[in-house]
């Protein structure tokens, strides 16, 4: 796998100084973290599930979540199951036929359903990666991960953990604190099976009754900027303690696969700057693009998507820029050991070697993740060449 990896070779030069470096689902922990990227959701019970992963890992996913737990009705859990049992059968022959596939993650209800399905898999669980663990606390998290550790152990396979942070002992004030400390505390004594933290917004929203508008972002409700300022403290800390947390789902998508008029998707990827940011606000990315820029700014990485429309926005927003990557090599060169201030290669700030160097090493694995943008390239140039040509 490898970020842009469906872009045709020759594209992938002119748009990168640095290209996206190739991973596999054995790679280490830290930086599957960070590839995870757009991680894309599907119901369990879709009947052509493998199908669509295989389409959508050709389109550029690296990272998909399949749901047994809020996207289905209750009535239809077993069948989910049997459905990811079978399906998981066909990924996994069509991966012996040579066909990509991404990092795929089980979303479950209950931790007995963890080592149940992985015995069920059979085989093709070696085509799994992960569960994701829904409304995760102290206390309930104790149950999956001991669920978890015991299908690793039977199946012989690394299997990761990414528990949501979605309860409302998290969201409200008077538990938020003590919630917190025991989420860290578990995590931190699982550390080498959590592969990242994602965050429940849709839950928060939920416990007041609230649902931000397409044109405003996670940060525009404050109650739910209050907790993603809470998590990230407490649990993406860059002293070493911390894990990558992700960025909230994003509802909205009255985008649909072919959202650009069909000139715009024919034409050379360069030089339609202008027309494709029109046609963005015209589509309604605009809150999605601000949300995902702010995702950033607050300390979380990638970003959990319900519709295959947000995955190329994510991505071409997490290209390193070439102003980032020259200011963060600058920071670590082997000669600022001892710190100082420096002015940037582009003349347009100061770089300060200490307070910077945990920024300049986050950049630099991103950098390492989605690749450096050449001089001149930028998101616009990204998101037109990601797109689907027809």
């Amino acid at each position: 796998m490898r970020h842009f990896g469906h872009l045709a070779p020759d594209i992938r030069k002119k748009l990168f100084h640095q290209e996206p470096v190739e991973f596999t689902a054995g790679s280490p922990a830290r930086l599957l973290a960070v590839a995870l990227g757009a991680t894309l959701y599907s119901p369990a019970t879709r009947p052509r599930l493998a199908d669509d992963v295989v389409k959508q890992a050709g389109c550029g996913v690296v990272s998909m979540v399949l749901c047994l737990e809020d996207s289905i009705g209750d009535a239809d859990v077993e069948a989910g199951e049997e459905n990811l049992v079978r399906q998981f059968a066909l990924l996994d022959a069509a991966a012996a036929e040579g066909a990509a596939l991404p990092l795929l993650f089980v979303r479950v209800r209950t931790p007995d359903q963890i080592p149940d399905l992985a015995r069920r898999m059979g085989p093709a669980v070696r085509r799994l990666s992960g569960f994701v663990i829904p409304k995760f606390t102290e206390e309930r998290g104790t149950a999956f991960l001991t669920a978890l550790a015991a299908a690793e152990a039977e199946c012989g396979q690394r299997l990761y953990a990414m528990p949501v942070l979605e309860s409302p002992q998290l969201l409200h004030l008077e538990t938020r604190g003590e919630t917190l400390r025991g989420v860290a505390r578990i995590v931190g004594a699982h550390r080498d099976r959590v592969l990242a933290l994602r965050l429940g917004v849709t839950d928060f929203c939920s416990a007041y009754g609230l649902r931000r508008a397409p044109d405003m972002t996670a940060y525009d409700v404050q109650i739910v900027a209050s907790v993603i300022a809470d998590v990230v403290n407490v649990l993406g800390r860059a002293d070493g303690t911390g894990f990558t947390v992700t960025g909230p789902v994003w509802e909205y998508f009255r985008l649909h696969e072919r959202m650009f008029k069909p000139q715009l998707r024919q034409s050379p990827f360069l030089g339609r700057a202008e027309e494709l940011r029109t046609a963005l606000i015209e589509h309604d990315m605009d809150g999605l693009l601000r949300e995902i820029e702010l995702d950033r700014a607050n300390g979380l990485q990638g970003k959990t998507c319900i519709h295959p429309s947000h995955v190329a926005p994510v991505h071409a927003l997490s290209v390193v820029s070439h102003e980032e990557f020259s200011d963060a090599a600058d920071i670590l060169r082997p000669e600022r050991g001892d710190g100082g201030v420096l002015r940037s290669a582009y003349t347009n700030k100061m770089n300060e070697v200490k307070p910077h160097r945990a920024w300049a090493e986050r950049t630099l694995l991103r950098a390492e993740v989605f690749g450096v943008a050449r001089e001149g390239i930028g998101f616009v140039e990204l998101l037109a060449a990601s797109l689907p040509h027809t």
